[in-house]
């Protein structure tokens, strides 16, 4: 028995032995950050003016498939007219579709395959929220800026298409997502144009303007614009990632940079399920809204399996060298802990949809009457398909989450799959690294899993590299500001923004 237990120690102490020398050799990505703190914002008060500007046109998309009321829109085309007159005057400028702008600058090797940066100039309505300022034509570019809100707010400081210009902040629906972007990238080009700097290769712009509602008349023309045109792009640009500020990234004591390399997939399925109506007096053993009950509570209980794909694996390799020990521990030696660490994913919400198709419940309509079985009860059930997994597989597990039951599935919005997978060794991505260090050289640039649906995945047909990444560096109660409350972008952010993109624009071939 003695040597029994000597041979269980021996074998323990083993296994500790080489959890932690895998532990310690394991290559993470070292993080090269200087002792510079980069770039220093100088202040432009025309280039806030102009985007305060932009911010004041409501350009709210709303509805089906794009059909709403395009009068702003028509105003926000000439306004950008007046306001970038050598940048329409020295570009291909072109309108898709009537509202879809696109910017061909010209550069000096027509043989290099030209990068495209995309935006959209939708937003999204800014809600009932209250406003506490109703006070128009406010602009105090050189107030003190206020640190950044620590929680979301409930309501509008100013009115949320003023434009509002105080506290170190640009205020407004629309100031993050997505005419910050937007406007910056005109601000880029404009300076390229004026200083009379040719880049190697073609630079184009192309703004959507339903991207809120699925982009069908926006992007989708565009990309097939270009595709018939013939181009393809060497890289795409857009939304997606941020650079989240210290603390924000659990575990994590330093800005991080997470850039979108794929988006996930997006099915919704409306499950109709029937049962006996009449009157509540006398029920059945069963209800239809009760059958329909077992059948949510089956896609909740029994989700599809998660799983560390290559992308988040590199992902976890990039960051984990920041990480506790623990974390280090688990990430470095999947083969033995991979369950281990998969269980911990799950348990969180963030990190959850990271590693798995995610199932949201999300509408349900039964009876109208307090008194009346409703013979029919439906309810919608949204999944978020994680690259890797498939449209068909979602509808197999919908399948069998029904089995038994007498059920109707439609699928409803637009399924689509899990975009591509962009590589990160390419010199398109390395320069969002470089531009990344040039603004804020102490944080951690990683690849990472877009969940929200953007624009860029309509442009797989002409590119295969996009990637999603928005240089703002903001805290988690600003990022949900977006599609929220009291929206707004630091005077600070927009100036290294505009900067970012003319170190894009100018470097990608130096």
């Amino acid at each position: 028995m003695k040597k029994f237990l000597l041979v269980i120690l021996g074998i323990l102490v083993i296994l500790v032995a080489v959890l932690l020398i895998k532990t310690y050799t394991y290559p993470f990505k070292k993080n090269t950050a200087g002792n510079s703190e980069g770039w220093k914002p100088v202040k432009n008060d025309s280039a806030v003016m102009r985007l305060s500007g932009g911010i004041k046109i409501p350009t709210v998309s709303t509805g089906s498939l794009g059909e709403f009321n395009y009068t702003p829109f028509d105003h926000f085309k000439e306004y950008l007219k007046t306001s970038y007159p050598l940048v329409y005057q020295n570009t291909e400028n072109n309108e898709v579709n009537t509202h879809a702008l696109v910017f061909r600058l010209k550069g000096s090797d027509p043989s290099l395959e030209p990068i495209l940066f995309l935006s959209h100039i939708d937003v999204v309505p800014p809600g009932d929220a209250d406003v506490k300022n109703k006070e128009q034509n406010i602009f105090r570019p050189d107030d003190q800026p206020l640190p950044p809100v620590s929680k979301v707010a409930e309501d509008w400081d100013f009115e949320p298409f003023s434009g509002t210009v105080a506290n170190g902040r640009i205020y407004g629906r629309g100031a993050i997502d997505m005419k910050g972007m937007l406007f910056s990238l005109m601000e880029s080009m404009n300076m390229m144009v004026k200083s009379k700097k040719i880049p190697k290769r073609d630079i184009y712009l192309a703004f959507g303007f339903d991207e809120e509602v699925g982009g069908q008349k926006g992007a989708i023309q565009i990309a097939d614009y270009f595709k018939k045109k013939g181009l393809k792009f060497d890289a795409v640009y857009d939304e997606g990632g941020l650079i989240m500020q210290k603390g924000n990234v659990a575990g994590i004591d330093s800005d991080v940079a997470v850039v979108g390399c794929a988006e996930k997939g997006f099915l919704s399925a409306k499950i109709k399920v029937k049962g006996l109506g009449g009157h509540s007096s006398m029920p059945p053993m069963e209800s239809a809204i009760g059958k329909a009950a077992v059948i949510m509570q089956r896609l909740e209980d029994h989700q599809m399996k998660p799983n560390i794909t290559p992308l988040i694996k590199e992902f976890f390799d990039n960051i984990g060298g920041a990480m506790p020990f623990s974390n280090r521990l688990a990430i470095a030696n999947q083969w033995l802990l991979k369950p281990v660490l998969l269980s911990q994913l799950t348990k969180n919400n963030t990190t959850n949809a990271l590693v798995r198709t995610t199932t949201a419940l999300t509408m349900m309509k039964g009876s109208d009457g307090t008194n009346v079985l409703s013979p029919e009860v439906e309810f919608v059930v949204n999944f978020r398909l994680l690259p890797g997994n498939t449209a068909k597989e979602v509808r197999e597990h919908i399948a069998k989450a029904t089995e038994g039951f007498d059920v109707e599935v439609e699928e409803i919005d637009n399924t689509r799959e899990a975009s591509a997978v962009s590589p990160t060794n390419t010199q398109a991505y390395q320069l969002i690294e470089a531009g990344v260090k040039e603004i804020n050289p102490g944080a951690i640039v990683t690849p990472y899993l877009t969940m929200a649906g953007t624009d860029a995945y309509k442009y797989q047909i002409v590119s295969k590299n996009i990637y999603r990444f928005m240089p703002v560096k903001i805290n988690s109660s600003e990022q949900q500001s977006i599609h929220s409350t009291n929206e707004y972008i630091s005077i600070e952010n927009y100036m290294k923004m505009i900067h970012y993109f003319e170190y894009m624009m100018m470097n990608y071939d130096k």
